[in-house]
């Protein structure tokens, strides 16, 4: 069982402080040796220390940088846990920013760049009674009347991070004024969309996808992306305005609204950068790009564009650099199943499947495994539809349909390549079914997809394709089932008292596992967006083909007969495999039984 992670330890509730004016460093110290936050020796050490320098830093910033420790547990006090303590002494909220929850938009027409900078404020949210304005000196108000008056709205003051102020300060404000450059340089353009076409003369003026303001933009748009750990990125045509949503482990956030100028601009500008026609609005495309993130690590983009009723919708899917070198234990798999993964992987010849519905997973589990096959001494071939993420290792190849080049053209093709081992993306028809059996049968190791709800079904789905059975019992070597699970947040997860504890150790009983079981609940925090979950890992569901699998292929092939063989053999369910995740503590019994097919 994995270690149970400590809930995140919380500063002593501070005594209200009757300070006004801007903070001291100083008097920072004072006040935290008052609380018991550090020892009086530390406090003594941190002004020693301070008043040798002189420094133009926040307070907080700066003691922060000095190393304090706070009192009983040792451990460094860093700009948020002094932050969080301050919003106490002010008798204030503390808020950490989540950036994917504040309407930029409004942020900035609220308050001028030059005015917030000046008096370390950012707003962070604002409705029509209230503007919540985020500050890092508390005890400084005077500024409060002016922005009452000019908003016409109540200010709630709460207290954040100065290094978070700092920083979306400058990006939200800079992102607000590239939207309005773009959108002052597009003035006029109009888009095709279902509802305009029957308007007479409309405009159509070509959109500059070169516009400084809409390069600004696209660009913050994709290092946003990968700050926030989105694996796709949604641009949305809507009736007034254009709707930017990212999707992070599995749930869609809305990031930001523009105007459709600004929308248009920007989806031209990628379509030209992923070598796409940017005239062309009719019908959907395809492409790729590839950039940076902030760490300057390599990442590629699968691009794909619909037109809709409202004009055309794009979605960029982000492929994470580090997929293709994940290891089975990061991948999610059990001790259980990655020596039987490990030991079928290795076989010379046969055909391996990895089922499971859209955004399971499969990708990234068929490359992890063929990044970690492909030495100087076997030739890796793919056929992919499309090619997920280029890999250098491998010799990969796109199907063609409007060429006549699809999957079996493709598999026909490889086998005159020399292949050791090859990768078909997904087995849809007979005759590409019919192929793979041939690859396996000349020799050739052969990896392929199937959408199946578990494992023993892919056998079933291959006899409905019309395989015959001796053909699947000399071929098939083994079947990998997989759901991805988001996974409990570390910082905010509690212990779940109410959980059913009988029910999850009736669930792995049969199975003879042993251990303590300590369920865990979702609660939400900041760093999960409020959600409870950060992160996913997949669930797997491992058969292994054997002679007496093989029997039961010919003799009695049904679903609960073949269901019956694999687990005899060693086959974990995935409601089991779930089981076990939430036994430890990773993730919640609710998640496992929206995401796995019951136990039969």
């Amino acid at each position: 069982m994995n270690a149970v992670l400590p809930p995140k330890p919380t500063l002593n509730p501070p005594a209200s402080k009757a300070h006004a004016g801007p903070l001291d460093w100083r008097r920072l110290v004072e006040w935290l040796a008052q609380d018991g936050v550090i020892s009086a020796a530390d406090a003594q050490r941190t002004i020693a220390r301070c008043a040798q320098v002189q420094s133009a830093q926040h307070p907080v910033v700066r003691l922060a940088s000095i190393g304090m420790t706070r009192l009983p547990d040792g451990k460094p006090l860093d700009a948020e846990a002094i932050s969080e303590w301050l919003a106490g002494c002010a008798r204030l909220k503390y808020m950490r920013i989540d950036p994917l929850k504040v309407d930029v938009g409004k942020v900035a027409d609220s308050m001028s760049a030059v005015y917030a900078e000046r008096h370390k404020v950012l707003p962070v949210q604002v409705t029509a009674q209230e503007l919540v304005i985020a500050t890092s000196e508390p005890f400084v108000t005077d500024w409060v009347p002016e922005v009452e008056r000019q908003s016409r709205r109540s200010v709630r003051l709460v207290v954040a991070n100065p290094l978070e102020i700092a920083k979306f300060t400058a990006e939200f404000f800079a992102l607000a004024k590239s939207v309005k450059a773009a959108l002052k340089s597009n003035s006029g353009s109009g888009s095709a969309s279902f509802e305009q076409l029957v308007e007479l003369n409309k405009s159509s003026r070509q959109l500059d996808a070169n516009d400084q303001g809409v390069v600004q933009v696209v660009d913050w748009l994709w290092q946003y992306a990968f700050d926030q750990r989105a694996s796709d990125i949604h641009l949305e045509p809507r009736r007034e305005q254009g709707v930017i949503r990212f999707r992070i482990d599995g749930v869609l956030h809305p990031v930001y609204q523009l105007p459709m100028a600004v929308h248009n601009a920007m989806t031209a500008r990628i379509k030209l950068l992923g070598r796409m026609d940017v005239v062309e609005k009719r019908r959907p495309q395809d492409g790729r790009i590839k950039t940076r993130n902030p760490r300057g690590d390599e990442i590629e983009m699968r691009l794909s564009t619909l037109p809709t009723a409202f004009g055309e919708k794009m979605v960029m899917r982000i492929f994470d650099p580090d997929t293709t070198v994940k290891n089975l234990d990061a991948l999610g798999f059990s001790l259980h199943d990655a020596e039987r993964w490990e030991q079928l992987v290795k076989r010379p010849y046969g055909i391996v499947l990895v089922t499971g519905p859209t955004g399971s997973g499969k990708t990234t589990t068929l490359y992890s495994t063929l990044k970690r096959l492909a030495t100087e001494e076997v030739n890796i071939n793919t056929i992919e539809d499309p090619i997920e993420m280029i890999e250098p290792a491998f010799n990969q190849t796109q199907v063609q349909p409007m060429l006549n080049f699809g999957f079996p053209e493709g598999l026909r093709s490889l086998m005159r390549q020399d292949p050791d081992i090859i990768m078909v993306g997904e087995i849809r028809d007979l005759q590409t079914a019919e192929m793979a059996v041939q690859a396996a049968l000349t020799g050739h190791l052969v990896f392929s997809t199937l959408h199946t709800n578990d494992a023993p079904s892919a056998v079933s789905r291959l006899m409905e394709l019309g395989v015959p059975n001796y053909l699947i019992n000399a071929t098939l070597l083994g079947v990998l089932a997989q759901r991805l699970v988001r996974t409990l947040c570390s910082h905010c997860r509690q212990p779940d008292e109410n959980a059913k504890r009988e029910t999850l150790a009736e669930m792995v009983k049969p199975w003879q596992i042993t251990g303590s079981y300590r369920p865990y609940k979702a609660v939400g925090c900041v760093d999960c967006r409020m959600t409870g979950f950060r992160g996913r890992m997949g669930l797997y569901e491992l058969l292994t083909v054997t002679e007496a699998f093989k029997d039961k292929v010919s003799k009695e092939p049904n679903m609960d007969a073949l269901r019956r063989q694999a687990i005899s053999e060693g086959m974990r369910p995935l409601r089991l495999a779930g089981a076990l995740k939430v036994a430890e503590g990773l993730t919640t019994i609710e998640e496992i039984l929206a995401t796995t097919p019951p136990l039969s």
